[in-house]
């Protein structure tokens, strides 16, 4: 995925720095050369330090070391090293340490989701939901695909999911039958996903020909039969778990033979922890 704009890394730093520094400017007024080391205090999949160097050389820092994302390091690794004048030093500081600590928090627990869900079936995925935090979209998806997640859908323009909420559109059962079949004359390029919550809807979806069926808070053992009727009966369809599935309980869903999780734990994932050193040249 392409790394966030130059525009948009300067929107960033506006919101924290809109005028200058007024600490170190107070404290400090004569510059020093320095060095900065932003370094793991966990075992971490990196995201986002291009982002982070950017940041650092949009306020004057050059950037000695910088790790680049998808990298898994060992607790005590230097991410982002920096060197500079004092006060552009201070400046870069938070910005960068704040977007690392999100971000890799994001792919790292993305990361060892996919892992858990891997260990008790090796063919099923992880796709992140569009509920990324307002206005983060852009910077939730890249750190989510640093780790190795995907995501579900991206918003609604590009992707069919049915949902009952679209059903209610319709006055009867038929009616919704007749529009379903219609949506699927038309999206000749696209696969229509249905949610559904029970067993026997999710089979009648199948036999109208949805792609894919997702199913919400499902029961684990009912999960297990759709897929065993899927695979007798319509072998090139998915099925897709989602609600309530986070990185404790997805080998409990992956091991149903689902085809992917569908989740929005990654974006609530604790914040990854970074320490700094400040280095005096």
């Amino acid at each position: 995925m392409t790394p966030l704009l130059d525009h948009e890394l300067i929107e960033y730093i506006r919101e924290d720095i809109p005028y200058f520094d007024l600490s170190t400017h107070l404290l400090a007024p004569t510059p020093k050369l320095a060095k900065l080391e932003i370094y793991t205090r966990g075992d971490i999949i990196v995201a986002c330090s291009e982002e982070a160097q950017r940041i650092a050389e949009l306020l004057g820092c050059s950037v000695v070391k910088n790790t680049p994302s998808r990298t898994f390091v060992k607790a005590g690794s230097i991410v982002l090293k920096l060197q500079g004048d004092s006060d552009k030093l201070h400046q870069a500081w938070k910005l960068c340490s704040i977007l690392l600590e999100y971000a890799c928090g994001i792919a790292t627990y993305g990361h060892e989701m996919l892992q858990n869900a891997h260990k008790a079936n090796p063919n099923c995925e992880i796709l992140a939901t569009r509920k990324t935090i307002p206005f983060a979209k852009k910077f939730a998806i890249r750190a989510v695909l640093c780790g190795g997640v995907l995501p579900h859908r991206l918003g609604l323009s590009e992707s069919i999911v049915i949902f009952d909420q679209h059903r209610a559109l319709f006055t009867d059962k038929e009616q919704f039958i007749q529009g379903f079949m219609e949506l699927k004359r038309k999206a000749v390029e696209k696969k229509v996903v249905v949610e559904s919550d029970t067993l026997e809807d999710a089979k009648e979806m199948l036999s109208l020909s949805a792609d894919v069926i997702q199913m919400d808070k499902c029961d684990q053992s009912v999960l297990k039969e759709l897929v065993e009727y899927k695979n007798q009966n319509f072998p090139h369809a998915k099925i897709l778990a989602a609600g309530g599935i986070n990185k404790e309980n997805v080998a409990l869903f992956a091991q149903t033979g689902v085809d992917a999780i569908v989740t929005s734990s990654p974006y609530q994932a604790k914040m990854a922890d970074f320490g700094t050193r400040w280095i005096n040249l």
